[in-house]
């Protein structure tokens, strides 16, 4: 029974080993199962290093390759053996593996001899392809290159063929020898280096001078002789002329001229015949235009009398002869008998001032009194009976800007300045001062003017407020106005009383609008009546536009235009444009400066050159 038993055990103990034996084979058959799969992982997905051989441009040729000749021997001997190798290497290389895996105790170090025969397998594959690439057949080179190649990637083997390719370019161009064919004509070309020479210096060759203060230097002791210091004089552009009468000598023509004393005679005959007290009566719109219609111009009409721009104009009130007055920047005054034939032979011009003649009129007792007002601060009376400038007044110290007359027999004078203040004057007091000096609280006086019934009022345009005063009311210390228009925003060029009655004022401002005001009561208040929209910007260089009253029609005002053609304007004072004057060829500048026969329909322009244009009938 014992040994039954023993028997037994033994046969169960044979069995345990042989099962044990048999599960060690299946583990190993199983382990070499995946390491021979890993290998083959690895010979696909491992990255191919690749020998480069270093090479020289000189060592090549178009079109061929050169390896170094080490290789070439290495392998000339052997390529036969390398072909068939290919095929077996890469079995008895895992046979190898295999067995040493077997009876290895680790799968790591089994993976790890796998890698590294792997990686022996591609640097042979990779040996072997260089060496069919430099055989001479094409067709077998690219199945051969395909064959050893056959573990790189696509992008390996194109890799590989470019930098074959890229070197028998580089080869084929030659460019070390360029380059030191290169080399050598620039080191030819360079010039030699130059030293400049410098000046010699001359033994008796004067130095630079040099300030003895900045040398530490003491001075010599020469005195130098004292020249005394004399103020210089700074010549006036416009000087003063004397005080006192001076002679009517035309600047244009002889002292003794023979044309000079008719025109003085005709003059004085003209003037004691001259209309006077002639009841003027308003006419109709209708007849008014029609007349105005039948003003025309001509080259006879206009002539160019003085130099520089005109300021100021007046007529004659004579209705035998058409005589003309101007007074201009230049202070000159200049006198036109149109009637006289070549016009050239009408005009004469005297200088009886020094600077701009802003106020000009005819005596309205006396026309053969011909009265001027200039900025140099005098105002002069041309008598033709003794062909003389008398000085009427004289402000040396203030700067005069207009007058009027404030007596019906021209006897006394209202004379604005330009620093804001007033004079008096009186022509039947010897002397040529004033009377009375008022200060206003206008900064600055433009035009005055007198009301021709109420000879107690007078009307003052300022920078941009019009003043209306009371000549009984004013105070050498200080005189508020009566009235105050304050209407305007801009500069004030002109303020007229209408001519008749005075029972209008129209104002010119430069904000490009003619105001029209009811003074027919003269009160704490006088409303605006109308506005009319007018161009009145001159510049530099054109003379400020003022708008005047036709002495025969004072609802009617005339005043200069900016507009194309050239032409001067008519508008009544309800703002109705009644007229315009155009002249064609004949009128092609802006005349700024107008003025109407009192008593005739003839009408006069002047502009910035000295030119008068006349409209006639």
């Amino acid at each position: 029974m014992s040994g039954s038993c023993a028997a037994a055990e033994e046969k169960a103990g044979s069995r345990q080993r042989l099962q044990m034996k048999v599960n060690e084979y299946k583990e190993n058959q199983d382990m070499s199962s995946v390491s021979l799969m890993s290998v083959q992982k690895t010979v696909l997905e491992k990255t191919v290093k690749v020998c480069l051989v270093p090479f020289s441009l000189s060592n090549y040729k178009s079109g061929q390759l050169k390896l170094p000749k080490s290789l070439l021997d290495k392998y000339s001997k052997n390529e036969v053996a390398c072909k068939k190798y290919k095929k077996t290497e890469i079995k008895t290389a895992c046979t190898r593996i295999l067995t040493s895996k077997m009876e290895a105790t680790t799968s790591s170090k089994a993976e790890s001899t796998l890698q590294k025969s792997s990686i022996d397998v591609h640097t042979e594959n990779n040996q072997r392809q260089h060496k069919s690439t430099s055989d001479g057949d094409s067709d077998e080179d690219t199945t051969s290159s395909l064959d050893d190649f056959s573990g790189l990637s696509p992008y390996e083997r194109k890799r590989l063929k470019n930098i074959s390719e890229n070197a028998n370019f580089f080869a084929s161009l030659q460019l070390s020898e360029s380059a030191a064919r290169l080399r050598e004509m620039i080191e030819k070309r360079q010039p030699p280096e130059t030293k400049r020479k410098k000046p010699r210096k001359k033994e008796n060759e004067t130095g630079c001078r040099r300030s003895m203060r900045l040398l530490n230097v003491d001075p010599l002791e020469v005195s130098l002789p004292v020249t005394p210091t004399q103020p210089t004089l700074v010549a006036d552009e416009n000087p003063l002329l004397p005080p006192g009468p001076l002679e009517m000598i035309p600047e244009n023509r002889d002292d003794n001229s023979e044309l000079f004393k008719e025109f003085l005679q005709t003059w004085a005959e003209v003037s004691k015949t001259s209309s006077k007290n002639i009841e003027k009566q308003l006419s109709s719109i209708k007849t008014y235009k029609a007349n105005l219609s039948g003003m025309v111009i001509s080259e006879d009409t206009v002539c160019k009398v003085t130099k520089g721009a005109i300021l100021s104009m007046a007529f004659h009130p004579s209705e035998i002869k058409t005589l003309v007055a101007v007074g201009a920047h230049s202070g000159q005054v200049g006198l036109w008998d149109l009637t006289h034939q070549p016009k050239e032979d009408g005009v004469y011009v005297f200088q009886p001032h020094s600077q701009p003649v802003s106020c000009l009129y005819f005596s309205p007792a006396n026309p053969a009194h011909m009265l001027s007002l200039s900025h140099d601060g005098t105002l002069r009376c041309g008598d033709i009976s003794s062909a003389v400038f008398e000085e009427v007044y004289r402000n040396e110290r203030s700067s005069l800007s207009s007058f009027d007359f404030l007596a019906e027999d021209a006897s006394t004078f209202i004379v604005g300045h330009w620093d804001g203040s007033m004079s008096l004057v009186d022509r039947r007091t010897p002397g040529t001062s004033y009377e009375k000096l008022i200060s206003s609280s206008l900064r600055k006086i433009r035009t005055i003017h007198v009301h021709p019934v109420q000879r107690q009022y007078f009307i003052t345009a300022g920078l941009r407020d019009i003043h209306i005063y009371d000549i009984r009311s004013l105070t050498p210390s200080g005189s508020q106005p009566l009235i105050s228009l304050t209407e305007h925003t801009k500069s004030i060029a002109s303020a007229y009383f209408s001519p008749l009655t005075g029972n209008r004022i129209v104002t010119t401002c430069a904000d490009c609008k003619l105001r029209f005001f009811d003074s027919s009561c003269i009160s704490s208040q006088i409303p605006l009546l109308t506005t009319i929209r007018h161009n009145t910007i001159n510049g530099r260089w054109v003379t400020e536009f003022r708008a005047v009253w036709d002495p025969k029609q004072e609802d009617c005002v005339i005043i200069g235009s900016r507009a194309h053609p050239r032409q001067v304007e008519v508008f009544h004072e309800m703002g109705e444009q009644v007229h315009s004057f155009l002249g064609g060829d004949c009128l092609v500048s802006v005349c700024s400066i107008n003025a109407v026969h009192p008593t005739r329909y003839i009408l006069a322009g002047g502009n910035s050159s000295g030119k008068i244009h006349v409209f006639m009938n």
